[in-house]
């Protein structure tokens, strides 16, 4: 989207005042569907910060997501630029990679289509 739709980026906003991590939300970018839960931005860089540092290879890469935000994040108050997800799966075709749910950061003027709600594909 050249302009991103007012409604996601308030539900986002919503979500970065810490009000709720429970959203659920699909969306569609470039053909590619991704359904999940939203998290502010601080816990999801906290989170991603931590599987980093469990790893023997990707550990240094950790202090990048566990210092504070960039400074092209915008200030508090001002309207979000991305979505955060946690628990999120792409969906191509009848299952979800990766089962488990993945972390993706999502530019929201990229997100073509969305849904509240997760996508579920039952294959009958």
């Amino acid at each position: 989207m050249s302009n991103p739709d007012e409604l996601l980026v308030a539900l986002s906003a919503a979500v970065e005042s810490e009000r709720s991590n429970q959203m659920v939300l699909t969306v569609v970018l470039g053909g590619t569907v991704i359904t999940g839960r939203l998290a502010p931005e601080a816990v999801w860089r906290e989170r991603v910060a931590e599987v980093l540092k469990d790893s023997d290879r990707l550990g240094p890469f950790a202090d990048v997501f566990a210092d504070g935000p960039p400074e092209d994040r915008p200030a508090r108050g001002e309207a979000p630029t991305h979505l955060h997800f946690h628990l999120a799966r792409i969906v191509q075709g009848s299952i979800g990679i990766p089962e488990t749910g993945g972390m993706y950061r999502v530019a929201i003027k990229d997100v073509s289509a969305w849904s509240v709600g997760d996508l579920v594909h039952f294959d009958r």
